[in-house]
């Protein structure tokens, strides 16, 4: 594997994690809390909320005092695997692909978004919010975008390699 194709996977990591710092910083410093700005009326809106709890919202109303630690360990480790991941050189029939390699890459930026501001706050500071119809989505940031693509990213790729896999195995056996 060429030094770029390794070091690909770190830079998208690192733009992940650079845009969510610049959009929670200026979410932060022009937007106060809880304001809404109505971006799309009825769908989509810019807010300021700082959310203790997991992606989403989830966790939010918890009130032991481990969430946070809990919070921090958890996507501390899987920070940990995905980069020991994408530094090992890929064996024992394992193919690393770009789709691989880039859903990683979000996964581990966005992790690395929302640790820094729990570490740093104890909260992550979210501000996109959606509604469809009287339904509205929990409101989230760049990280947790990244993480949501990053993961359906992984899906895909694990779907187009068992396609992958079939087809080797039929032309084989042929």
């Amino acid at each position: 594997m060429t030094p770029a194709v390794r070091f690909y996977p770190f830079a998208v990591s690192a733009g992940v994690f650079i845009l969510d710092r610049i959009t929670k910083q200026v979410i932060r410093d022009r937007v106060s809390f809880w304001d809404n700005h109505s971006v799309i009326p009825g769908f989509f809106s810019i807010v300021h909320t700082e959310n203790p709890g997991a992606a989403f919202g989830l966790f939010a109303e918890s009130t032991s005092e481990w969430r946070t630690f809990f919070l921090i360990a958890l996507a501390i480790a899987v920070m940990m695997l995905i980069a020991t991941l994408l530094v090992q050189p890929w064996r024992g029939g394992l193919s690393a692909t770009h789709l691989l390699r880039t859903g990683l890459a979000l996964v581990l930026g966005g992790a690395t978004g929302n640790v820094y501001d729990r570490v740093l706050r104890g909260a992550v500071t979210d501000f996109l919010e959606f509604h469809f119809g009287a339904y509205q989505f929990p409101t989230f940031n760049i990280a947790d975008s990244a993480i949501t693509v990053g993961a359906a990213l992984l899906l895909l790729d694990m779907w187009l390699g068992r396609h992958r896999h079939k087809e080797t195995h039929v032309s084989q056996t042929d």
